[in-house]
């Protein structure tokens, strides 16, 4: 008889923890990809600046680069390599066009992001058309947006925010307690799966996207749960992002008040960065801090789900788990996450960081934007619409109209 050889497989956050960490120890070894640039007013600065030779060459260094590291994702996790090798230059396409978009001057002016266009794109493709298996297949939702997580990490520089001062901080902590315990009072009261409920509270609370995976890391979440809980985060940004500037000007609060305001009301950091531009040099900074200080919570939050969530059996009490079962339970990647972070924070010159920030940062962004636009291509208007969601939709909406008022006033009295 032949000997089988087995297979070695990770589980998909350790994986995503080699590879956020091949690409920065790549970076760091001088393997640095260009970033392209995405700017343009008109069909004329389009061809020269997006369209130009030089400027194609980077995207597909770009292409090249994540398709490799996608790979050998697939590899290591044990997913079939040719669905991925076939949809992933489809993915990659439309998430150009969404970056393309975005980076339009009128749409760079309101700083909506590619993220959006990339999740509006593939939500009219996988409604309106019929996606072919194997393109289904290929998509790896997770794996991107972890990846971008821990990309996200190099920029979470807790020198910067200490700098700034506590005041965000101790606003992030206020908010973060006093929201997600609210959501999910709300959430259980209108008897929402303890998934939901989970990933609902800790999504309107926290950081928005990132909070909602790591969540969905540590209970082991329904990724169409996930997926949900993501598309509801990104629509309500828009309106947000769009009114509380204006809200704040009829209140007459001050900059500092308004931009601690925006940075814990609203869900997603670009949309933070918008809000506050609309406003004020002072607003943008503060409420960027007061963002960055809720992001820093995410690693905490985490492991503290981790171990709720070890307690609990599908809502009901579960005997007393063991540290390996709270270990099995903890999102590995976020590990990731904290180990970034406190490589640029505490380890890395300002010498070695310079040279590799713009990089790293628009790889981010392009995994950012490859997720989202797997989520739209996996996402059914009818899962958003249909009467199950209801509830979720009402608790959601709810608990941040409740985090809207409840940062209001703790803005007003830290800040004023």
């Amino acid at each position: 008889m032949l000997s089988e050889t087995k297979k070695i497989v990770l589980h998909e956050d350790w994986a995503v923890v080699i590879l956020g960490f091949t690409i920065i120890l790549l970076s760091l070894s001088g393997l640095v990809i260009a970033a392209p640039v995405y700017n343009w007013e008109n069909l004329n600065t389009l061809v020269a600046n997006v369209l130009s030779v030089s400027n194609l060459l980077k995207i597909f260094y770009q292409f090249v680069f994540v398709v490799v590291i996608g790979a050998f994702g697939a590899l290591i996790t044990g997913k079939n390599l040719k669905p991925f090798l076939f949809g992933f230059p489809i993915v990659f396409f439309l998430t150009l066009v969404a970056l393309i978009m975005a980076g339009n001057s009128i749409i760079k002016s309101i700083n909506l992001e590619a993220v959006i266009f990339g999740l509006v794109l593939g939500l009219i493709l996988g409604n309106f058309f019929n996606l072919p298996q194997w393109l289904k297949d290929s998509l790896s939702t997770e794996l991107f947006v972890k990846i971008g997580l821990i990309l996200l990490g190099t920029t979470i520089i807790f020198a910067d925010i200490l700098k700034a001062g506590s005041l965000g901080l101790i606003q992030a902590l206020a908010v973060v307690l006093s929201v997600w315990y609210f959501a999910y009072w709300l959430c259980k009261k209108l008897k929402i799966d303890s998934e939901l409920t989970m990933m609902i509270s800790s999504a309107v609370s926290i950081c928005g996207v990132s909070a909602a995976i790591a969540t969905s890391g540590a209970i082991k979440g329904d990724p169409k749960k996930l997926s949900y809980v993501i598309s509801l985060v990104l629509i309500t940004a828009i309106p947000m992002m769009i009114l509380m500037p204006f809200a704040a000007q009829y209140l007459g609060l001050t900059q500092e008040v308004t931009g601690a305001w925006l940075g814990g009301s609203i869900d997603t950091t670009g949309a933070v960065v918008a809000s506050g531009s609309l406003v004020g040099e002072t607003a943008l900074k503060i409420s960027t801090i007061v963002k960055f200080s809720q992001n820093v919570l995410l690693g905490l939050a985490a492991f503290a789900i981790s171990i709720y969530w070890s307690y609990r059996k599908d809502g009901q009490e579960s005997q007393k788990p063991t540290l390996a079962i709270i270990w099995e339970r903890f999102p590995k990647f976020v590990l990731g996450f904290l180990g970034a972070s406190l490589l640029f924070s505490f380890f890395l010159s300002p010498v070695l960081m310079e040279p590799i920030k713009g990089s790293l940062k628009s790889l981010q962004g392009l995994w950012f934007a490859l997720a989202f636009t797997s989520i739209g291509l996996e996402t059914k208007f009818s899962d958003l619409f249909n009467s199950e969601s209801r509830k979720p939709l009402y608790a959601f909406l709810i608990a941040q109209g409740f985090n809207i008022v409840v940062t209001l006033i703790i803005a007003l009295l830290l800040f004023r």
